[in-house]
């Protein structure tokens, strides 16, 4: 276990380096670590507390089952596993993930300040451990009800939707989120038209739920050098947001030009894709909370 505090550790450059090679590797077909079907459809967790993994840590294990082929998203560390009878195999490697911790630093004032530190832990998935396995759902859902609960999520936000026209977007100074007519959505090699439309509509809440009377995200609209971000922010909040309804987060062709833009800021910026995730998580759970919330 490692903080920041160490002069040779820089846990921010080392989850950033991973998300980099992910989304490089992915460029030319612009699939991106929080992209496609099967394990990526949902949250990873914890096999012993059963907690769903959060945040930049989400990214991180979404990229490295993709890249390794994991088939399930049970993830713990070492001893965790050992807790539960399992044993990691010898040989594997484990990934990278970060939690904060709050330290009191003294003050000036009557009480003392608090600085939060990030410090990492390492993590295997079930498939790099033998003698555990994964509990399984007895009672899945259906197609048909998943579209159907979905449906009811994005009806329960209570946002303005106006289809028809070629593109989709969130158009700040009516506040209406925009999508083309659904015959525009097609089945693709990630997803089906239904999911394509859900999770274009999802990637649009997340622009809508940072607008200034709601997480004041953006206070005055999005200057021409902060469109990349936002949009960053979006792709990763919808995919948080698809894990949690049940449906695959399908690639946006026509954000194909922001890969550059993310690959310069996330090298520039060793911290900017946790901010993006923070910020995606914090939109996720609001409309979360106004999709479930009494009109």
């Amino acid at each position: 276990m490692n903080d920041l505090s160490h002069p040779r550790t820089d846990i921010y450059r080392t989850v950033t380096d991973s998300i980099i090679a992910a989304i490089k590797a992915g460029a030319g077909t612009f699939v991106m670590p929080w992209h496609g079907g099967g394990i990526a459809i949902a949250k990873p967790e914890n096999a012993l507390t059963r907690m769903e993994y959060h945040g930049v840590n989400v990214l991180m294990l979404w990229a490295r089952s993709h890249n390794e082929g994991f088939p399930t998203g049970y993830w713990a560390s070492y001893r965790q596993w050992q807790r539960l009878g399992a044993q990691v195999e010898k040989g594997e490697k484990a990934t990278l993930i970060v939690f904060y911790k709050q330290i009191d630093q003294p003050s000036d004032g009557e009480e003392p300040s608090t600085r939060l530190f990030a410090r990492s832990s390492f993590v295997f998935n079930v498939a790099q451990v033998r003698g555990w396995i994964p509990p399984e759902d007895q009672h899945p859902k259906g197609k048909a009800e998943i579209a159907e609960s979905v449906a009811t999520f994005i009806t329960g936000t209570r946002a303005e939707i106006v289809w028809g026209g070629a593109s989709a977007f969130y158009h700040i100074p009516t506040d209406r989120i925009h999508m083309p007519d659904r015959e525009r959505f097609r089945d693709t090699d990630t997803g089906s038209a239904e999911h394509g439309l859900h999770s274009t509509i999802l990637h649009e809440l997340v622009h809508w739920a940072g607008a200034k009377h709601r997480l004041a995200r953006f206070e005055q609209g999005l200057s021409k050098d902060a469109v990349p971000f936002e949009e960053l922010v979006a792709e990763i909040g919808a995919a948080f947001l698809c894990a949690d309804l049940g449906i695959s987060a399908t690639p946006r062709p026509d954000h194909a030009a922001y890969v550059g833009h993310w690959l310069a800021a996330l090298e520039n910026d060793s911290r900017a894709i946790f901010r993006a995730s923070r910020f995606a998580n914090l939109a996720a759970q609001y409309l979360h909370e106004l999709a479930t919330s009494t009109p």
